[in-house]
């Protein structure tokens, strides 16, 4: 075994190992920290992704999925931090679909043709657009109620 294929075996086990020790003694402060910080990272992509193209909508549905999978890998103790961790996952993983289907609807219209059946196809694209903008719209408002509630929470003294 190379000494390079050994350190990258160790590594993540170390990791694992670390974070599995870290949070069993975690109070309800650290919790909160790990998961707004998931949390704002998702949003970040999200506002510095707004208005893009085909192809940077598509990347941002992947990077949702990753920030949602990262959410739901936290290990959260405190039964109400899980609460917000699950209202979490469910909104940015609509989010990530409502992303995604307006990319793939936005790359239909470059394909579509001058003819009858190119105008249908953008008609269908559009309309399947604005139903993602309208979702995104909803989720939005879902995800600042539940970072104001959850600020809230995690303001308050254990």
């Amino acid at each position: 075994m190379s000494v390079l294929h050994k350190y990258t075996v160790i590594a993540p086990v170390s990791l694992s190992i670390a974070l599995f020790v870290t949070s069993c003694n975690e109070n309800k402060v650290s919790q909160c920290q790990r998961l707004i910080r998931v949390v704002n990272a998702g949003t970040s992509l999200i506002d510095n992704n707004k208005g893009t193209q085909v192809i940077t909508s598509i990347q941002l549905s992947k990077d949702l999925e990753f920030v949602t999978k990262s959410i739901k890998e936290l290990n959260l103790t405190d039964p109400k931090l899980k609460q917000f961790q699950s209202g979490f996952v469910n909104i940015f993983q609509n989010l990530s679909q409502a992303i995604a289907k307006a990319g793939r609807a936005l790359g239909a219209t470059k394909t579509a043709e001058a003819s009858e059946s190119g105008r249908e196809k953008i008609q269908k694209a559009r309309t399947e657009i604005d139903s993602a903008l309208t979702t995104a719209t909803n989720l939005g408002k879902q995800s600042d109620t539940l970072v104001n509630q959850m600020n809230k929470y995690c303001s308050q003294p254990e």
